[in-house]
């Protein structure tokens, strides 16, 4: 179980939900005290926090996280604003395991929990680490791509995109919900970003190019192969 204390509601659905396709349960609180109600039930996993919370802000709560024995060896993953280099610092001189800076994509997010959760002795889920569908594999730990066999490099961007459809075979995506997912819900690009993306994707997967489909007038999908 992982507990994400965000106030934004956008976000926090997004992470939510990409959280759960990528095999996670989580929750979601909106502030402080109804995290801490939260955790005199039951104990999570991991804690993603985001430091700028209405009432109280996510580097105290993280100092009380710490400071309190059922709660001192929970790994926490804080949230900071781009460019605030000092609350992250502080963040990790308190005791926090990693951090994202937002804007931040949400395959990025789930990256950063899986390798968090590795470090802390946690499992993640096995069965999403290795992606298989036709002749495509991606494999999640050693960060690597196979079409028909071949290994092929991809940037860093074309994996997370690669990466999600794979987790979601079937799913039509719209470009707006490709841009939140993967280049953060707060990126200020065009949809055209991800039309160049898909193009070069589509390129380096040489056989496996028409895996993914446009579907036209909404975005693209991957195709369910056998």
């Amino acid at each position: 179980m992982i507990f994400c204390v965000e106030d934004d509601n956008g976000i926090r659905n997004m992470m939510l939900y990409t959280l759960g396709v990528s095999g996670f349960e989580a929750v979601g609180f909106s502030d402080g005290a109804a995290l801490f109600d939260a955790l005199a039930e039951k104990t999570p996993e991991l804690i993603m926090l985001d430091i700028m919370l209405p009432g109280e802000d996510g580097i105290s709560i993280l100092r009380r996280l710490r400071s309190q024995t059922a709660t001192a060896d929970i790994p926490i993953i804080m949230a900071t604003a781009k460019g605030t280099e000092y609350d992250k610092v502080i963040g990790l001189d308190m005791g926090a395991d990693d951090y994202l800076a937002k804007p931040f994509g949400m395959m990025e997010m789930v990256s950063r929990v899986k390798a968090v959760l590795r470090r802390a002795g946690r499992k993640s889920p096995e069965n999403k680490r290795l992606l298989r569908t036709g002749e495509l594999e991606l494999d999640l730990d050693q960060h690597t791509v196979s079409a028909a066999g071949e290994r092929i490099q991809l940037t860093f961007k074309e994996f997370e995109l690669l990466c999600l459809f794979m987790q979601n075979v079937g799913r039509v995506f719209t470009r707006e919900q490709l841009l939140s997912s993967v280049w953060g819900v707060d990126f200020m690009g065009e949809t055209r970003t991800v039309d160049v993306h898909i193009g070069t994707l589509r390129e380096k997967l040489g056989v496996c190019s028409d895996y993914i489909e446009t579907v036209r007038g909404v975005g693209y999908r991957m195709e369910k192969i056998l």
